[in-house]
């Protein structure tokens, strides 16, 4: 199977066990911005309903997730099931009734019931995903995108990535390729406002950072595009995340 197809599966596996109360199923990320390698990108998407899902439908939910597991890319899925209400009536942090990715799939294992009965919140990431499925999102099914999510503030659509950029930068070490390719996205939306894919962010970031920073930049985009390891020094590397930290947050 191909990205496609497991969408195709799931969104086919999500109309049985949520009916009418399924509003619509969009996919953010790189799929979306048409930058997605199965080896080095998760499938993201956001499950939108018009009332929270009962407990035995949030377990049947995940469960299915759970079995078609080994089909996915290795990044896994990410979604999150929002009510159709904060979509269009935005408010931050974001409520959400679920959400699964492969950070849970350990406890979702151990425990499906009381995971499904915990797993629910605020996220400021909604934040973002939102505004990438209001520019580039792509509908799997439902109702179209503009009748289903609003106006995204530009002061929450800042604060959240701001909030994802300093929280990648203090364990930077764990996945400096994505550290690097995030923080130049980050930074190029608040110098110029501009919305960037992972490739587009890399080729923002060659073009517009110190040349210091070149080998660190190159090394993500070397990364991205061919899975080759991501090599920089790691003074160089601490150096980046400093400087970006810096240029991000200062007022």
């Amino acid at each position: 199977m191909d990205e496609k197809d497991i969408l195709a599966q799931v969104t086919s596996s999500f109309q049985k066990i949520l009916k009418d109360n399924l509003v619509g199923i969009y996919v953010h990320g790189s799929i979306a911005f048409n930058c997605f390698h199965w080896d080095r990108s998760d499938i993201d998407f956001i499950v939108v309903t018009k009332e929270t899902p009962f407990l035995q439908e949030k377990i049947k939910l995940l469960d299915y997730l759970l079995k078609i597991d080994g089909s996915c890319p290795p990044k896994g899925l990410e979604m999150s099931v929002v009510l159709e209400r904060h979509c269009m009536e935005f408010v931050y942090p974001t409520p959400f009734e679920l959400h699964f990715s492969n950070a849970h799939k350990a406890a979702c294992r151990a425990d499906l019931k009381k995971f499904c009965e915990t797993m629910h919140g605020t996220d400021k990431d909604l934040a973002a995903h939102f505004t990438v499925i209001k520019e580039v999102g792509i509908k799997v099914c439902g109702k179209k995108i503009d009748s289903v999510f609003g106006m995204v503030p530009k002061a929450d659509y800042m604060d959240s990535i701001k909030s994802d950029a300093a929280d990648a930068a203090k364990q930077y070490d764990r996945d400096p390729a994505y550290t690097v390719i995030n923080l130049c996205r980050v930074l190029a939306y608040n110098r110029e406002g501009i919305l960037l894919s992972k490739d587009q962010g890399i080729l923002w970031g060659m073009e517009n950072l110190p040349g210091t920073y070149l080998p660190v930049t190159q090394a993500a985009g070397q990364y991205y595009h061919t899975g080759q390891r991501f090599y920089a020094e790691e003074e160089l590397v601490k150096g980046f995340v400093k400087y970006m930290m810096i240029q991000i947050f200062k007022k």
